[in-house]
């Protein structure tokens, strides 16, 4: 996985509830937020990844890192064991949807890109050697099961449904 689950997310949901987010953070803590959005294009990193035996892409957007992973176990055909607490998250995003309560594994992630190669820490390397964080968060598997560990549990992910993002538009 490349960058940070729900950047786009946290940018737009900062951009456009930053008066409520000073409330409680510094003008500079949102502004890091806003500036998310900056970083959210994964040209770079696609062009890199081509170059690993790279078997699938999928860059992250509504729904998030969970509706992410379902739709590429789904297209590929494969199962997945992703361990969550490996999914890189920046701070900003911890505390955006702590302030909303919004579950950041649910937000929209533009700039977070899904990679399936069986080369992955020679594309971790590579990826941070240009600047790129990037994090080997899983596996796909033979079977069709689609499962998640946080803090040493298993459980499964479930099909996507709504982005957390529609709860701060439609108020909810």
């Amino acid at each position: 996985m490349t960058k940070y689950v729900a950047m786009e997310g946290t940018g737009l949901i900062a951009r456009e509830r930053a008066e409520e987010l000073r409330t409680r953070y510094s003008k500079d803590f949102v502004q890091n937020a806003q500036d998310l959005l900056c970083h959210i294009s994964v040209m770079k990193e696609a062009e890199i990844a081509g170059e690993y035996d790279t078997s699938a892409m999928h860059d992250i957007r509504e729904g998030g890192v969970y509706g992410g992973l379902w739709e590429l176990a789904a297209a590929s055909q494969v199962g997945l064991k992703v361990d969550l607490d490996a999914v890189p998250m920046k701070q900003e995003t911890v505390e955006v949807c702590e302030f909303f309560d919004l579950n950041p594994y649910k937000l929209t992630s533009s700039g977070c890109m899904l990679i399936v190669t069986p080369r992955g820490r020679d594309l971790v390397q590579a990826l941070c050697e240009a600047g790129i964080p990037a994090a080997i968060i899983g596996k796909t598997t033979k079977d069709q099961s689609r499962i998640i560990i946080r803090e040493g549990e298993e459980g499964f992910l479930e099909p996507p449904k709504s982005d957390e993002r529609f709860k701060i538009l439609n108020g909810i």
